[in-house]
């Protein structure tokens, strides 16, 4: 694996993210955000922010697929979410959860979470950009 997660002593340890990753493979590999679109460019989880997280994991790990690698490569997510407020916490957390058991993977990566006004378009609560290092 060429991703190594690690809460070191001296910082908390959340149980949602980890505060570093260790990357040592030849590639990093920068996502655009991906938002609640499918293959097609259909919207996925209109006014659901828990199926639309779950559909931005999943286009992570689709594209990292395409070239050789897969979602436990990611070193770093930042997740952008409209309007947010600790109440949406658990929706949040629910929507990694499917996209984990979907995908056969451990999500709890090193995360930043901002909320923003708003993204691209209208209808998107959510969006979640990636950076991975694969061999």
């Amino acid at each position: 694996m060429t991703v190594t997660l690690v809460n070191p002593d001296g910082l908390p340890k959340p149980d949602v993210y980890r505060q570093l990753s260790i990357a040592c493979g030849s590639q990093l590999v920068f996502l655009a955000g991906q938002v609640a679109r499918d293959a097609d460019g259909r919207r996925v989880g209109e006014g659901d922010l828990a199926a639309q997280v779950e559909q931005c994991y999943l286009n992570i790990g689709t594209a990292l697929a395409e070239i050789g690698g897969s979602f436990d490569d990611v070193a770093k997510l930042t997740v952008y979410v409209v309007d947010w407020s600790p109440e949406k916490m658990p929706l949040l957390g629910e929507g990694v959860g499917r996209a984990a058991a979907k995908l056969g993977i451990d999500p709890v990566k090193p995360i930043t979470l901002l909320g923003v006004a708003a993204l691209g378009e209208p209808d998107l609560l959510v969006e979640v950009e990636a950076t991975a290092v694969i061999e």
